[in-house]
């Protein structure tokens, strides 16, 4: 098989006195994600997805939120690790498709941004990244704006040898 097709899901909780970050990207709010690394609910659903196209667990195995060597890790920083880890076993990214779900700040002015952190980060062309935003029109824990959810799906194509 030369493809493979991995999905990635993660939410956190939105808190006072924390930055909000979506892939790579600090953006100006009143409130950021709560989590063990710098809790980029973007970026771990993309490398959740990376790994998981390739049956090799989740995000948790390689960076244990236990560990305090992971404490406020900077997200692209492990997802440059997952890629070195894809890579080492003969896949490379096809592309990237993610959406993001959260009622407030307004995310579009963002998407390029992100779009371009996530490129280089992997070393791939930003076209090959989709970044969409939509809200949960005030439904569940993030319409009620406790958190802040991402879904990803990565396509991995394996390298010619």
């Amino acid at each position: 098989m030369n493809i493979r097709i991995g999905n990635g899901y993660d939410i956190h909780r939105l808190v006072e006195g924390r930055p909000l970050i979506l892939g790579g990207v600090e953006i100006s709010h009143t409130v950021g994600l709560l989590g063990h690394s710098d809790a980029d609910v973007l970026t771990h659903a993309i490398m959740d997805a990376m790994l998981g196209a390739l049956s090799l667990g989740d995000i948790g195995h390689y960076f244990p939120p236990t560990d305090p060597k992971w404490a406020g890790a900077n997200s692209l920083m492990l997802l440059e690790q997952v890629n070195q880890l894809v890579r080492s076993r003969g896949w490379q990214i096809g592309n990237v498709d993610s959406v993001i779900v959260a009622e407030r700040p307004k995310l579009k002015p963002h998407i390029k941004d992100m779009q371009d952190k996530l490129a280089q980060t992997l070393s791939i062309d930003r076209d090959r990244i989709g970044i969409k935003a939509t809200t949960n029109e005030q439904l569940g824990p993030v319409g009620r704006e406790e958190g802040i959810a991402a879904y990803s799906v990565v396509l991995l194509v394996a390298e010619e040898r």
